[in-house]
């Protein structure tokens, strides 16, 4: 595997994670209140690769889509990780 096929890899199983976490988050959000995923474990996975995997599924489950923090925040985040992207792998 070159190092494209093991960041994609590595993006893939990091969005699968955040995913996951964000519908746990949805659930317990309703069930369990006592046993919710802190707001800075959420940004920490969108940090490390779970961001845009994270915002589409607020979205779509409609979860923490009335807090400014996530709706403005997970998109500078990909953003800043679309930069850094395109600044590790132009050839400048």
């Amino acid at each position: 595997m070159d190092l494209t096929q093991v960041l994609l890899f590595y993006l893939a199983v990091m969005s699968v994670i955040s995913a996951g976490v964000t519908v746990y988050d949805k659930a317990a959000a309703k069930k369990r209140p006592e046993r919710r995923v802190p707001e800075i474990a959420l940004f920490s996975l969108a940090a490390v690769g779970g961001a845009a995997a994270m915002f589409l599924v607020m979205l779509v489950i409609r979860h923490k889509t009335k807090h400014p923090r996530f709706m403005l925040g997970l998109p500078v985040i990909i953003g800043l990780q679309i930069l850094i992207g395109f600044v590790l792998f132009s050839n400048f």
